[in-house]
């Protein structure tokens, strides 16, 4: 990790323990699915499976994100994290509050519980932007990569206050159009306003770092900055004063063209590479980059295109987010696991002995093996979940769940395997 800024770097206690509730939740989510194994047939409408998306999306990806992101603010913001003290503080309110949340929601209590466990998941996470907010006015760069993470942040913010809005609409029915109207401009802007925008900061840092890729051109992330910002503020205006259909085919359209745009700069990093030979975690990215391409033409094509019977409909929206969760992000963070835990919990470890004694390597902290059987099993998950979502066959769901728990638990022994390493040799 040549070129990592590493003298202002957070102390592990901030962030491993967002690796380790991430890896617990991730294998939840594999159990809740095998205990509700219908609610992928039943798209929105599940109390079940709105629980298992926000545990999927909070609990997991964004836990990871939240714990990577504490430690690539040195590298992006060129600046240190704003508060040690907060990001802890933030992780315990934000773990009870996914609890309570997804409790709230597979308990199908939307008008008593839900609305008190938004507000708790509102305000913890306002926490986490305050933090950020606060460590990139400390920034002395303006570079497009930490403006993506920025306004990831910002969009964040928005995503959860739409979530808040609808949780007190069950009980108060304040907001004018039904609930499930808003629910796809949250998810629409939770995936592109704060996944992506987040993925594209970070990952326009970090994967030509590890690609060993030099002299790129930047305009094609400058343009995707644009174009995704102006679909979600289309999507936003019309979504709550407009409510025209071309003006929402315009904002995706627009979502579409940015992500086309960043694809474009990860391809041009992919060709340029030093680095031919990829690791486990590299394997993971690039079939992340590779499986973005679902979600974008299934988004594009089969919903916006075709006329499709109302039943078939209802199965691709479901692999559409399945495509997004599972296909996308997930891979995503599984892959980036492996190339930024070790190398936080090495440089904890190892750093001052650089020099003096012998070391090992970052990827020396986890088993090889144990990632590369992960990796096939999460894949064989991914094809046989989609086939299972699109044929709507319960057995196909029920055993790429079993798939999904497996790769789960292997991550996991991973996981604690660097982190045992990190408590061995600091005790």
């Amino acid at each position: 990790m040549q070129g990592l800024q590493t003298n202002n770097a957070p102390h592990p206690s901030v962030i491993i323990p967002h690796f380790i509730f991430a890896s617990v939740a991730l294998i939840g989510v594999a159990v809740l699915l095998l205990l509700s194994e219908n609610a992928l047939l039943e798209v929105y409408f599940s109390g079940k499976m709105i629980a298992i998306t926000h545990l999927t999306v909070l609990g997991w990806a964004s836990m990871v994100i939240f714990g990577a992101l504490y430690q690539l603010i040195p590298v992006v913001f060129e600046t240190s994290l704003y508060s040690e003290r907060l990001a802890k503080v933030t992780f315990y309110c934000l773990g009870v509050s996914v609890v309570f949340l997804c409790y709230s929601f597979w308990a199908n209590s939307f008008a008593v519980l839900l609305p008190y466990a938004a507000l708790a998941t509102f305000v913890s996470l306002l926490l986490f932007v305050i933090n950020v907010f606060v460590s990139y006015r400390k920034s002395p760069v303006r570079k497009i990569e930490s403006k993506f993470i920025m306004m990831s942040i910002v969009w964040l913010a928005v995503t959860e206050l739409i979530g808040t809005l609808i949780a007190f609409n069950f009980k108060f029915n304040f907001l004018s159009e039904i609930h499930l109207h808003y629910l796809k401009i949250h998810a629409t802007i939770g995936f592109v306003g704060w996944f992506l925008f987040l993925i594209i900061g970070v990952g326009s840092t970090l994967l030509p770092m590890f690609f060993i890729s030099h002299e790129l051109t930047k305009n094609w992330l400058r343009k995707s900055f644009i174009f995704l910002n102006l679909g979600m503020l289309v999507l936003l205006v019309n979504g709550f004063s407009i409510h025209e259909t071309s003006l929402e085919l315009l904002a995706f359209s627009f979502c579409i063209l940015g992500i086309i745009y960043f694809l474009r700069y990860i391809y041009q990093s992919y060709k340029k590479r030093l680095r031919k030979k990829l690791d486990v975690g590299m394997r993971y990215s690039v079939l992340a980059m590779v499986l973005l391409v679902v979600p974008v033409i299934i988004l594009s094509i089969i919903l916006k295109a075709f006329p499709i019977a109302d039943e078939f409909v209802n199965r691709v929206v479901v692999l559409y987010g399945f495509s997004v969760l599972f296909g996308f992000i997930t891979t995503l963070i599984l892959g980036q696991t492996y190339k930024t835990l070790p190398f936080i919990v090495w440089l904890h470890t190892y750093q001052k002995l650089v020099g003096k004694t012998k070391t090992p390597l970052p990827r020396e902290l986890y088993s090889e093996k144990i990632a590369t059987v992960q990796f096939y099993t999460y894949f064989l998950c991914l094809i046989v979940m989609g086939v299972g979502i699109v044929t709507q066959q319960i057995v196909l769901l029920k055993i790429a769940s079993y798939l999904l728990l497996l790769a789960g638990i292997l991550y996991t022994i991973n996981v604690m395997k660097i982190l045992f390493h990190s408590s061995k040799k600091t005790v």
